[in-house]
């Protein structure tokens, strides 16, 4: 399976403005139910991501005020991305040599097509396995 057969699903791409309040990325974050969000340019170009452990590392832990700090100013810069024709096995390595919950991708153009994350790859693996049960389960048990 190829991360696109993953995202082509997804109505939504989850993104902030680099010049939003880590208030406001905290509240994106509750708010959409996800852990992390790539970070856009005022011109749409993807320069980052913020997740939640940023927040907390770099904000909370530090007894910064989340009001008036800038989602630049605690975002992640370093990006590893994927493009959409990546297979999940080499999303799993990179998320694993990088200690990495979230995976950006991005297309050839460079344009962000969002985010999959450990969780995403799980479900997938899941399913595989289920499926695989079941159709053992119906040739050992045939239904007659």
């Amino acid at each position: 399976m190829l991360v696109a057969d993953l995202i082509s699903a997804r109505q939504e791409i989850f993104s902030i403005r680099e010049d939003d309040t880590v208030h406001d990325a905290a509240r994106y974050l509750r708010d959409r139910q996800v852990r992390a969000v790539g970070v856009l340019s005022g011109t749409g170009k993807l320069v980052g991501v913020i997740s939640q452990s940023d927040i907390s590392d770099k904000v909370a832990a530090e007894n910064k005020c989340p009001a008036w700090l800038r989602v630049a100013e605690v975002m992640t810069a370093e990006l590893v991305h994927v493009t959409p024709d990546a297979p999940l096995e080499l999303c799993l390595r990179l998320m694993e040599q990088h200690n990495f919950y979230h995976l950006l991708v991005l297309g050839e153009d460079s344009r962000y097509h969002g985010m999959i994350s450990t969780q995403d790859i799980l479900a997938v693996i899941a399913s595989d396995e289920k499926a695989r049960a079941d159709l053992l389960e119906d040739i050992i048990f045939p239904k007659r």
